[in-house]
């Protein structure tokens, strides 16, 4: 039998296969390629004891648009695997875990540090790999995944070469709970990772992957970190939001004037201040609340400028429903750089919710330059990086944009 999505199912097999199909009027992105189907879709979801496993899905004639892993626990209560017919075993995941590891497998890209496995765009929903060195932090975040969290371990163990030497599992994301997960980390081993210096385009930096941020270091913004270091000679730089330091330390290194990183994490701007002596940069780091940095009511500190700001907030935008407080957030805060800027100065800035597209970002920075009275033109156009692959039917897998700017 062909595996066409459009190919109709027979009705003897179609009486025999659990399957979920899509409401007479359901507007699915899924028919549109779209790898998620939302439980207000379906006609009735499928009995519990399904929940985990593989069943097929089919639009209202019943024709099949593909195989999919099911949780009736979970709003998403259906995200693709294949359009055609598949079993989630080790065969698919041997498969699909090779196939994704060899997506990497470019001259460009740094085997010390890098992404392996991101999701539905590597047809393992739910399944976040990076590789730090000896090291993999898999992250695990649908119940079908977790089920076969062992197997994917021991291929992971197989297939990554040369083969690591500890996995970590963080599965401490909130988002396990929607689907009816516990929050826990732990490693293959069952040791302490300790933490330790691990060397990342050209630094040293102090990760601390079983306990710190995600999967320890922010593997998406690594060109990002390049790309504005080129504009940093001779400037004064101010990073915002700045994290373990990173842009400070490329932009440091780069020739800047002097350079400053402000988080509002006091353990972050520890790890900074630790990088930034590792390395031998001229970087200063101040903990202290982004906004009120730069609405503080001392005079001095108000009219300070700066050559180059950048802007690489968490997320604002966590729900669709926040985006709207999220908006008035992101522009507030570009509007207090696009002042704060001396003329011909650089805007570097980003955000990283999903929810937020590229109209909303536009709009945003449009209404902030217009506020600031300030000549806003663009630089470069940023995204994240190949190794977080974007699936053009799926608009959720790209959530990193940025824009850098000149401001005069």
């Amino acid at each position: 039998m062909s595996d066409n999505p459009s190919t109709p199912v027979p009705a003897s097999e179609s009486a025999q296969a659990p399957a979920l199909k899509l409401k007479m009027n359901a507007r699915a992105r899924a028919l549109n390629g779209h790898p998620w189907v939302f439980a207000n879709e379906v006609e009735a979801l499928l009995p519990a004891s399904f929940d985990g496993e593989v069943v097929e899905c089919r639009d209202r004639t019943g024709r099949r648009i593909g195989s999919g892993i099911y949780n009736s626990r979970s709003q998403i209560c259906w995200r693709r695997l294949s359009r055609g017919r598949v079993a989630l075993d080790e065969a698919y995941l041997r498969e699909v875990i090779t196939r994704a590891i060899g997506r990497r497998e470019s001259p460009d890209c740094d085997k010390n540090a890098r992404r392996l496995i991101w999701s539905e765009s590597d047809d393992l929903p739910g399944v976040v790999l990076d590789q730090f060195g000896d090291t993999l932090v898999l992250q695990i975040q649908t119940l079908a995944m977790e089920k076969r969290r062992d197997v994917i371990a021991r291929l992971l163990l197989e297939i990554v070469k040369p083969a690591p030497v500890e996995i970590i599992f963080r599965n401490d994301a909130p988002i396990r709970r929607l689907e009816g997960l516990e929050q826990t980390t732990g490693t293959l081993s069952e040791k302490t990772w300790e933490p330790r210096w691990l060397r990342i385009d050209g630094f040293d930096y102090w990760l601390d992957l079983q306990g710190g941020q995600k999967t320890g270091f922010y593997l998406d913004q690594r060109a990002q970190h390049m790309a504005v270091a080129r504009h940093a000679k001779g400037r004064r730089v101010l990073d915002a939001f700045c994290n373990q330091g990173p842009f400070a330390l490329h932009c440091a290194r780069a020739g800047a004037a002097s350079v400053l990183g402000i988080d509002s994490a006091e353990d972050a701007i520890a790890q900074a201040r630790k990088n930034a002596e590792r390395n031998s940069v001229g970087a200063e780091f101040l903990a202290a609340n982004v906004f009120d940095f730069f609405n503080s009511p001392s005079p001095e500190q108000r009219a300070e400028t700066w050559d180059l700001i950048i802007l690489d907030p968490p997320p604002f935008a966590k729900s669709k429903s926040a985006l709207a407080g999220a908006m008035r957030g992101y522009k507030e805060i570009n509007l207090r750089a696009m002042q704060r800027l001396s003329p011909g100065g650089i805007l570097a800035t980003y955000t990283c919710s999903h929810h937020m597209h590229e109209a909303e970002l536009r709009q945003v920075l449009a209404e902030a330059a217009s506020d600031a009275r300030r000549r806003v033109s663009v630089l470069e156009f940023c995204h994240q990086p190949p190794d977080h692959p974007v699936l053009v039917t799926m608009p959720e897998s790209e959530y990193l944009r940025g824009y850098i700017l000149r401001v005069e």
